[in-house]
């Protein structure tokens, strides 16, 4: 689930007719086909323009793709499990969450990401056709150097 945190000044804020107070915000954000799922991204915005989200330093776009986020949760969420003990093995997530034991072990293998990548996932600064899918059907290799390169021929 996504958690909305105030960052700004609602827009306008106005008393309906029953006593209760409408709050109306403009959050400059755009919903992007991709593939078959949907991905938010930020407008394109000049240093200083209108539209530029709070707390984003750059001026760049970015977007957030909300399925390799949630991936990326709960494979972390996971590893925290079987690091701390309380599940044996990835089969056994996956028959305590309902799923495949290869779409656990799938998941799982999102905590080998080099740091800087998930970092850039996580900001929602990702290369444009790197997705959950693209990860589920192609094996990374272990070592972060070459990771770095299979990400820079993203979107080359």
């Amino acid at each position: 689930m996504t958690r909305i945190r105030t960052t700004g000044a609602p827009v306008s804020l106005r008393r309906r007719e029953d006593g209760a107070m409408k709050l109306s915000t403009f959050i400059p954000l755009k919903i992007r086909r991709r593939g078959v799922s949907k991905v938010i991204v930020r407008p394109e915005v000049g240093a200083g323009g209108e539209g530029a989200l709070p707390g984003n330093g750059n001026s760049g776009g970015s977007q957030h793709d909300n399925p390799l986020q949630v991936a990326l949760s709960r494979a972390f969420h996971w590893q925290r499990l079987l690091d701390d003990g309380r599940v044996g093995s990835g089969s056994e997530i996956a028959k305590l969450e309902g799923l495949h034991h290869s779409t656990v072990n799938e998941l799982l293998r999102l905590t080998l990401l080099e740091p800087a990548t998930i970092q850039s996932i996580l900001a929602g600064k990702q290369p444009r056709c790197m997705s959950l899918l693209w990860f589920q059907r192609n094996p990374l290799p272990l070592d972060w150097a070459l990771q770095r390169q299979v990400v820079e021929r993203f979107d080359a």
